[in-house]
This record gives structure tokens, sequence and C-alpha cells, in this order.
């Protein structure tokens, strides 16, 4: 049976309770046991910190999953100020699986768009588990041709099992909303980033990635389906996902390899959930690096680099 659950650190949290246990009962027997004990934590620390720098490909699929992830609407409010949300397709409805709307990052106004999970069970019901509906796509096609009208930068963030698969997201047209916007992006008349910050699968991933860079978590994992999908696809046998994930080349370092991902931002050691707020930090240096670097040049720099970066991963891939 595969592995659903990241459960590791739940055992580690375990083991530092049964630790701190033994040392309440030396102190209260009298043992001096201080350096003993602090050399044991020093070694469990590090013992944790070697096995989160050797995850398996479907162990930092668990991860990229994990409830306790950082939710787009966490780095809108710590990266961005002045934030407006904008709502509706203009045509069918509004998508909470999709967020967008204009802020200020750097000084800079920007266009802001994500996938949005939920923070518990009943948010997720609302946002659909960040799987989009045909108008969540609209929407994005929408607020990318105001972004190029008034010349805002848009920033991207991307974390969904995929855009949702079910009878009336397809009578509504799934398939050509997202092709709309994957023909949109390429041809976009300003800069562009996208951050993979938890999971990334099929193409309700790939609509918000195609831009002049990609950034990923080191632990986020972005792929053309799940490995559950594809194991089900390829071996009939949902069952083998795990070692599907390791053929699927998911990760950000596989990734970066590949020539895809353009960055990595490291998360801290038990994942991004661990201290959002370092995390954030670095994600916002990069993120001023790169869109500084973008808006320093003209914009016919910018397209011609970003039709070489995407030749280039096809040139590879063949």
């Amino acid at each position: 049976m595969v592995k659903r659950h990241f459960d590791y650190e739940e055992k580690y949290r375990s083991l530092r309770e049964k630790f701190q246990e033994l040392k309440k009962l030396s102190q209260s027997m009298d043992f001096d046991l201080n350096q003993e004990f602090k050399r044991l934590e020093d070694k469990m620390e590090d013992i944790r910190g070697d096995k989160y720098h050797n995850l398996s490909p479907w162990e930092k699929v668990l991860l990229s999953r994990h409830s306790g992830r950082p939710v787009v609407k966490d780095y809108i409010e710590y990266l961005f100020e002045d934030w407006i949300e904008l709502h509706g397709d203009r045509s069918y409805g509004e998508d909470r699986a999709i967020i967008g709307g204009i802020a200020a990052f750097a000084g800079i106004p920007v266009t802001v768009l994500g996938h949005q999970k939920g923070r518990d069970t009943n948010e997720n019901l609302k946002n659909n588990f960040g799987m989009p509906h045909p108008e969540g796509f609209r929407k994005v096609e929408r607020l990318i041709g105001q972004a190029e009208k008034f010349k805002r930068p848009v920033i991207t963030f991307i974390d969904t099992p995929g855009a949702y698969p079910g009878l009336g997201a397809e009578e509504r047209g799934q398939a050509w909303a997202i092709a709309r916007v994957l023909m949109l992006f390429p041809r976009l008349q300003v800069p562009t980033i996208a951050i993979v910050t938890g999971e990334g699968g099929s193409g309700g991933a790939l609509a918000l990635a195609v831009a002049d860079r990609l950034l990923m978590l080191s632990n986020s994992v972005f792929s053309v389906a799940s490995a559950e999908a594809c194991a089900s696809i390829i071996w009939k046998d949902a069952g083998r996902a795990e070692e599907m994930a390791s053929y699927l080349k998911v990760t950000a370092q596989d990734l970066s390899e590949l020539g895809i991902a353009d960055e990595i931002i490291q998360e801290p050691i038990g994942g991004a959930h661990q201290d959002f707020t370092d995390l954030a930090d670095r994600l916002k240096k990069s993120l001023e690096l790169n869109l500084k670097q973008l808006m320093a040049l003209e914009m016919e720099q910018v397209l011609e680099q970003r039709y070489q970066k995407f030749r280039g991963v096809g040139r590879f891939l063949e």
C-alpha cells in the first residue's frame, strides 16, 4: 500500500516529547546529565536535517501536499502591500480556486494570481481544494490582459492538484480555457514570474507557469500529471505512485537540472510550514531581484529571452 501521508515530523515530535519527559525525570532524580542531553539533542537535529536534505521524490510529493503548508493568501499578506482582490470572469461567475488582484511589491504595481487552497477542511471545500473551473482560468485571462494594458508585471503562485475534471467544468470549456491562458502568457508584453509553492499538478498548474522566471520552493513538485494518475495510466495501478514519482522527475532539483526551474528557494528544515517568516523573507529577496532584473530590460529583450527559454526546454526534452 503506497504511503499517503508525510508522517516523519509527527514521529520526530513524538520522540522529542519522550526526550523532554526523560530530561524532567533525570532532574527530579538529581542526576546531572545536561551535557549528555545536549549531545543527544544535537545528534537528533543532525539526523533530522539529513533526512530533509535527502527526501525521496515521493516524500517530497507528500510534503508538498501537507495540510499545514502556507496558502497563497499567506504569501500575499506577507509579501505585498495595498492588495485589492478582483473577482469573476465577466462571463459565468467567480471561482474561489484561483485568487487574483492588484498590489504593490517593492513599490512596483503588480498583478498577482494564484491557486487558493484552504487552511482547513471548510475552506478547502469552498475553494474546491485549489482545483480551478473554467471561470477561474477565464479570470486569469481577464486579469493578465488588464496587467498588460496597464504595464503591470504578473506574479503567479502555483499550488494545485490540477484543473477540476468534473462534468460541469468540461461542459463550460475547461480545456479551451486552459489553452487560451497557455496561448496568452508567452505573448504577454510585461515581465512574468511564477512560483511553485506546493503541488504543481497537470494543466491547472502549467497554465500559470509559462513565465520569464520559474521559482520553486525546495520541497515543491511540478508535473504533467500526478504520480497516482500516471501510475494508473501506465501500469493500471495507482498503488505504484511512489515508484512512478521517481520516474516523473517532479522535484525542484530535477526540474532545475532539466532547465525548467530557474531558481530553488530553500525551505526550513521540516518544510515551509515550520518557519513561514524565514521562508517568505527568502522568497521576497528572490522575487525582488528577479523582478528588477526583468524590468531593467527592454520588452523586446524580455520576449526574446522568454522565447529562447521555452525553445531551450523543448530542445532539451527532444
